[in-house]
């Protein structure tokens, strides 16, 4: 099994209310990642479901049983925590047979499940090592067996790869990920890395000051995001904003003004709401990556201050007239480009996104299921 369903959940610290009704269902085998910036509640709510805080009010209901009374113990869930939490003295099976010895399950039991969880991790040659004796990616690797030779409902991971280096948080990524598919266990995995949510979640749960602020997959949210917190969000450069005025709406989308271009953007409005728009002031998004050198829908000047050269691409950082924020801009490949030196950006009605003046989103008229490449296109390498 592995269900969970959290049911108007709230957790309150004297007068200040973390958690504010927070309702989601968890599907069995299903990677869900909570994510948002600090202080949103993510780390307060898995450990509620863990046990670990006292729920203010609120039912969670794992595989149809209301465990909010119960100890961490008997809720079928195992926790991995942000430090390794090893004991130093004992060796790495010893570390991974911890909770079997604590059950006091039978040596046979405990050989079983310590040498699966061994090799499943890829920890064979390392069981008589201590854990000073190892990497910083080999100790979260012996955190996460004491978790498996339990064999939980629920595995519940509290941002466990925030101490590792850049290129062992990318090994562990994946590591988690073919872990995720070999058990086919319910993972519930809390992070501030908005890389690590977009990269391993079947469905990610953004949160923003104890509320939730959209639930989808990842691609969802990128390219469909319900309101300006969740553009801003997900995305790495954040999404630019700009404010434009509405000439009208029709069939065909929203009709704005920026900086006297007209610009209509395929974005579906009902009938009855389209003649109250007119001349609102409406929000445009849009993505740095989705910019171009040149001439294109919208064209705009800007003068760099910082360009940064990744190889990969080219970021670019302005600063626009009347605004105090950065605009940015990625270009595909290194493109030489002087710093205060005054360019012709362009990007396409297709790639912009609009929100009203509450910063909700009016729906983008793009189907995710065509972003796909079916099955049947792939050709297999010879």
């Amino acid at each position: 099994m592995g269900q969970l369903s959290l049911k108007e959940i709230k957790k309150v610290f004297g007068t200040f209310e973390v958690v504010k009704g927070v309702s989601l269902d968890v599907q069995e085998g299903e990677f869900m990642v909570f994510v948002g910036p600090s202080g949103c509640g993510k780390s307060t709510l898995l450990r509620m479901i863990a046990g670990l805080e006292h729920t203010t009010s609120g039912d969670i209901v794992i595989d149809g049983k209301r465990v909010n009374d119960l100890p961490p113990v008997k809720r079928g869930i195992a926790m991995v925590f942000q430090s390794y939490a090893l004991y130093p003295h004992m060796t790495v099976y010893e570390n991974i047979a911890f909770p079997l010895r604590v059950e006091k399950a039978p040596e046979a039991e405990v050989q079983r499940k310590v040498d699966e969880a061994a090799r499943i991790l890829h920890l064979e040659e390392r069981l008589q090592q201590k854990p000073g004796n190892l990497s910083g990616g080999q100790r979260q690797r012996v955190a996460i067996g004491r978790a498996i030779v339990r064999a939980p409902e629920i595995f519940l991971f509290d941002e466990p790869l925030s101490n590792l280096d850049a290129a062992l948080r990318a090994d562990m990524r994946i590591e988690l990920t073919r872990l995720h598919k070999q058990l086919g266990a319910t993972m519930i995995y809390v992070t501030h890395d908005q890389v690590e949510a977009m990269t391993m979640a079947d469905r990610i749960v953004v949160l923003n000051g104890g509320y939730i602020a959209q639930v989808g997959p990842p691609l969802e949210l990128y390219h469909k995001p319900q309101n300006t917190f969740v553009a801003g969000f997900i995305g790495n450069p954040r999404m630019n904003f700009l404010p434009v005025h509405c000439l009208g709406a029709s069939d065909q989308g929203v009709q704005i003004d920026l900086n006297g271009q007209s610009l209509t953007i395929p974005v579906m409005v009902p009938a009855s709401d389209r003649s109250a728009l007119q001349g609102k002031t409406l929000t445009l998004g849009i993505r740095p990556e989705h910019m171009a050198v040149g001439s294109g829908d919208v064209v705009m000047t800007a003068t760099p201050s910082v360009v940064e050269y990744l190889g990969q691409n080219t970021i670019g950082y302005a600063r626009l007239p009347d605004r105090n924020e950065n605009f940015c801009f990625v270009l595909n490949g290194t493109q030489v480009m002087p710093e205060n030196t005054t360019i012709n950006l362009s990007f396409a009605a297709a790639d912009c996104h609009l929100f009203d003046a509450d910063g909700m989103a009016f729906e983008r008229r793009i189907d995710l299921a065509q972003m796909t490449v079916p099955h049947a296109d792939l050709v297999e390498a010879p």
